[in-house]
Order: C-alpha cells, then sequence, then structure tokens
C-alpha cells in the first residue's frame, strides 16, 4: 500500500529540486561535467511502492546502487607537490613528504580510499586497490589485498608504487615498514566510518595529492547529498514508536563468524540516516557485538541489515533462520525481515555514501521482494 506523504512535504521537495536543478545547470555552464550522465531516481517520496506500515511488512529485500559509478569533481585537478603530511601510523604520528603521486596504491578494509581518490579526479593514478574497491573504473587495477584482507607486500612491491595510502584497517602492521624500507612513500590516513568522516577523508586524500581545493569540493558534495538525501527520508520514515528497530548483522558462514556491529564499525550512522532505532547504540554495545541468543533474542530487531555475500554464506534467510532459530524469534525473523546490500558498498562511507542511503531506504521503506 502505497503511503500518503503530507502536501507540504512534497511542496518542500519539489523546491529543493527545483534549486538542485539551477544549480546544476549553473555548473555545467561554469564547467564541462566529469565522468557519465547519472539516470534520474524517483525521489523517494514520490515512489509508489512506499509501505504503509514499514513494521508490519514481510520479505527480504536487496539494495542497490542506481548507478555505481563515481563521478569526480574535477578532471586531473592541479597539484603542489612536493607536500608534508602527516601519517597516522599505528606506532605514532609521523611527518612524510610527498613528491610523486603518479602511480598510486589505495588501500582500506570498504574501499573508500581508492572511491576518494576517484572522486577527487585522481583516478587515472592508481595502480592497485583493495579487494572492496569494486566500482565502474577498476576492472583491470591489480588488487593487492587477498580474501582475509591482508596486504600482500610482494604484490604492492611488484607495482612500483610512489605512493601507498592505507588507514591501517588493512594488516599486518609490519608490512608498512617493509614498503617503507623499499624506498616507497606510504601515508596513513584517518578514515572514520561515518557522515562526516567521508567529508574529512575527502580533505586528507586530496592533501597527499597537494590539492585540498578539490578535497573542499568533493567534502561539500558529500555533505551535501548526504544532508538532502537525509531530508528525503525524514519525509518517508516513521517516527517515534513506529520507527524501526534495526541491527546490521556480519556474517561469514563458512568461518562461523556473526557479529552485531555498532556504533564504531561504522553501521550507526547508516541506521539512524535511515530513520530507524540503531539497538546497538540504545543498549550500549561497543563496535563489535558476538551474536549470541540472548543478545539478539533482547535485541529483538525488526529489520536486519546484512551484506550480500554474507547472508549467501550462509544459505540465504532460510540457512541463516536455521542455523540460528534465535534470530526466528525476533521480529525480524519471523516476518524475515532482511535487507541485503553488496559487500563493498553497503558501508563504504565516501563519495556514493547518499546513494548508499538512498539503495538502503527505497529497500527498507518501498522494497521489492528478493527470494532470499
Amino acid at each position: 500500500m502505497r503511503r500518503i506523504v503530507p502536501a507540504a512535504a512534497l511542496l518542500a521537495l519539489a523546491a529543493a529540486l527545483l534549486t538542485g536543478c539551477t544549480d546544476a545547470v549553473a555548473g555545467a555552464n561554469a564547467e564541462t561535467p566529469v565522468g557519465p550522465p547519472v539516470a534520474a531516481q524517483v525521489p523517494l517520496p514520490l515512489l509508489d511502492t512506499l509501505l504503509d506500515d514499514p513494521k508490519s511488512y514481510v520479505g527480504a529485500s536487496t539494495a542497490a546502487l542506481s548507478d555505481a559509478a563515481i563521478v569526480p569533481v574535477e578532471k586531473s585537478p592541479a597539484q603542489a607537490l612536493p607536500t608534508t603530511v602527516t601519517s597516522h601510523d599505528l606506532g605514532g604520528d609521523t611527518e612524510v613528504e610527498v613528491v610523486d603521486t603518479s602511480r598510486v596504491v589505495a588501500i582500506d578494509l570498504a574501499g573508500s580510499i581508492a572511491a576518494t581518490v576517484w572522486g577527487l579526479g585522481f583516478g587515472e593514478t592508481l595502480v592497485g586497490v583493495d579487494q572492496s574497491a569494486t566500482f565502474p573504473g577498476t576492472e583491470d587495477l591489480a588488487v593487492v589485498t587477498s580474501g582475509g584482507h591482508t596486504i600482500n607486500a610482494e604484490s604492492v612491491i611488484a607495482l612500483a608504487p610512489t605512493l601507498v595510502i592505507a588507514d591501517g584497517t588493512i594488516g599486518p602492521r609490519d608490512v608498512v615498514e617493509q614498503l617503507r624500507d623499499v624506498g616507497i612513500t606510504v601515508v596513513t590516513v584517518h578514515n572514520g566510518a561515518s557522515f562526516d568522516g567521508a567529508s574529512a577523508l575527502a580533505r586528507d586524500v586530496a592533501a597527499v595529492y597537494g590539492a585540498p581545493q578539490a578535497g573542499e569540493k568533493l567534502a561539500a558534495r558529500i555533505a551535501d547529498e548526504v544532508a538532502a538525501t537525509t531530508a528525503e527520508i525524514g519525509m518517508i520514515a516513521p517516527t517515534g514508536d513506529d520507527r524501526l528497530r534495526m541491527v546490521f548483522l556480519y556474517l561469514r558462514g563458512s568461518a562461523g563468524v556473526y557479529y552485531l556491529f555498532g556504533e564504531e564499525a561504522g553501521a550507526s550512522q547508516l541506521i539512524e540516516g535511515l530513520g530507524g532505532v540503531d539497538i546497538p547504540t540504545e543498549l550500549g554495545w561497543g563496535e563489535l557485538t558476538p551474536l549470541t541468543d540472548e543478545a539478539i533474542v533482547a535485541a529483538d530487531p525488526d529489520l536486519i541489515i546484512v551484506m550480500t555475500s554474507g547472508l549467501e554464506s550462509v544459505g540465504g534467510v532460510d540457512g541463516l533462520l536455521a542455523d540460528k532459530p534465535a534470530i526466528a524469534l525476533t521480529t525480524a525473523g519471523e516476518n524475515r525481515r532482511f535487507v541485503d546490500m553488496d559487500d563493498g558498498v553497503v558501508l563504504s562511507y565516501g563519495p556514493r555514501a547518499a546513494d548508499v542511503l538512498d539503495a538502503l531506504a527505497r529497500a527498507v521503506y518501498a522494497p521489492e521482494p528478493t527470494g532470499s
């Protein structure tokens, strides 16, 4: 059943869309657009499939980006090199001079650094990425991390990079020193799993490239797009006690790994951006909470967000409920209310942060059923 959005909200949305179109035209007149055109989507409040009561919906759904491409804010922005930046290494901060960004390896757990490099307009400098960097344009780049998200030092060195940008989420720790020992410049940046963290990362990576103006452009674009998407979600998400109670469940069935992600893991901002109640935050859980029968029954979520390959690793929804019958006792389990999203996208805060939020909102509030 389609939920009726208040007329005042629709008028506000129309005004926002008109302003956005005007800004886009002005920008196009001022500077040649970079990247392929992105197909327009129906705004969230205007979707015909909006649920009248999201809590009562039965069935799983998949969140997918309408366009996985990352459009740079500029094409090959001007750089001022050499530049000196602070590398936030695990052993302490170190001042590092960057003199050459012609061959860059960008690696982190979520693929956010490579995506940010691309969003800044320096995609042509990338020669190596992590396995989570799967956006269009990376198909022919070398992948230097393994299935266990560890760095293969030899594969990095073989690429003869002039610069490696990492964030410390991929190990082992001594690889950084190995790379520096052979003369490769390595910079470790902060990479907060949040919307503000995505903007900060844009600035930090741009600083490494000696292109701070491009960093400010990308940071502002990320913030503006997230704010606009959050405002749209606010028009369709239930309020008060009707808000959906959610958890993010990390699954790796082959390894028997089951964790409930908390605030520091990045799931909380997504859930709050979706207008939901983040149960781990409400209950004061830490970054990672092992899934126990007691924990999931106490949480009793209305909806569970998972990574697509994680859900596949346990045999889909049926396999998960059979393997973890306590989940079947929750509201989400009874209603088979799971939303899955690609592993390399769902927690990859970066240039596509607003797109991820939008895709999840469509799967939550205007779902297309899947066979999971």
